[in-house]
């Protein structure tokens, strides 16, 4: 699993031309830190890794609010269809976006989002899987102590804020670990919305480097490096609260 990564981090340390050599070069000969430099003053990274960074918080506390608080409701509140409603929202997950994509980008363009950042934050804003997984997590948390609550006057907002968002911290962390990845490695959807180069993303950003006549892949591969950097950052922060929101969503007090 570490062999791509590891060649990937090698490559961004090479000569263009020494990328692809056959057999294949695992240690670069000679080492071109000048990459890292070069790919400031060939591209806009700071633009691109900016608009990433801004739609990737944007979306991870969009989806951890709305999920979290959607979750409460299919899991603690009693109310007329509630199973229906629930499954019937689940099963948008088994829809692809492929299917209906089109109809929604004509949507935002009679709305007038598109073309900006805004497109990609409504877009990604609620999740069914999202809703699922705190769900999920909500019905390991007893009901006798919401039950106390509400015998004290609290309110169901009161509940859900004060809490069951801070007995979650496992799950959310989880959801907006999960969330932020997703939403930094998506290519498609900004691919389709944003179309000035100056709100491009860093995934999209990177294929100005691949022309008609040629391809910089040193370059590719030192920005595909800065591009996961962060990302591996996160995940190694927030380890431990990962591996126990996954463990515990699904056990039932």
């Amino acid at each position: 699993m570490l062999l791509p990564f590891y060649w990937m981090a090698m490559s961004s340390l090479k000569a263009n031309n020494d990328v692809y050599t056959i057999p294949v070069q695992w240690l670069p000969d000679p080492v071109v830190w000048q990459n890292y430099l070069d790919i400031w003053d060939k591209s806009d990274m700071t633009t691109w890794l900016r608009n990433t960074l801004v739609l990737s918080v944007a979306v991870t506390v969009l989806q951890v609010l709305t999920g979290s608080f959607a979750a409460y409701g299919f899991a603690k509140v009693r109310f007329p269809g509630r199973n229906v409603l629930f499954l019937a929202y689940i099963g948008t997950i088994a829809v692809p976006w492929q299917s209906y994509m089109i109809p929604q980008f004509i949507l935002f363009s009679k709305l007038h989002l598109s073309n900006t950042l805004w497109s990609i934050i409504a877009l990604q804003a609620f999740s069914a899987f999202g809703v699922f997984l705190m769900k999920q997590y909500y019905e390991s948390i007893p009901d006798e102590l919401l039950d106390a609550a509400r015998i004290d006057g609290m309110s169901e907002y009161g509940i859900w804020r004060r809490i069951m968002l801070p007995l979650s911290v496992p799950a959310i962390a989880s959801l907006g670990l999960l969330t932020f990845v997703n939403t930094w490695n998506d290519y498609l959807g900004p691919l389709i919305y944003l179309r000035s180069h100056s709100l491009w993303t860093i995934q999209i950003g990177l294929k100005t480097f691949v022309t008609s006549y040629n391809a910089e892949y040193a370059l590719i591969m030192t920005g595909s490096v800065l591009s996961v950097l962060p990302i591996a950052v996160i995940f190694l922060l927030g380890q431990r609260y990962f591996v126990e929101g996954i463990a515990t969503t699904g056990l039932k007090g």
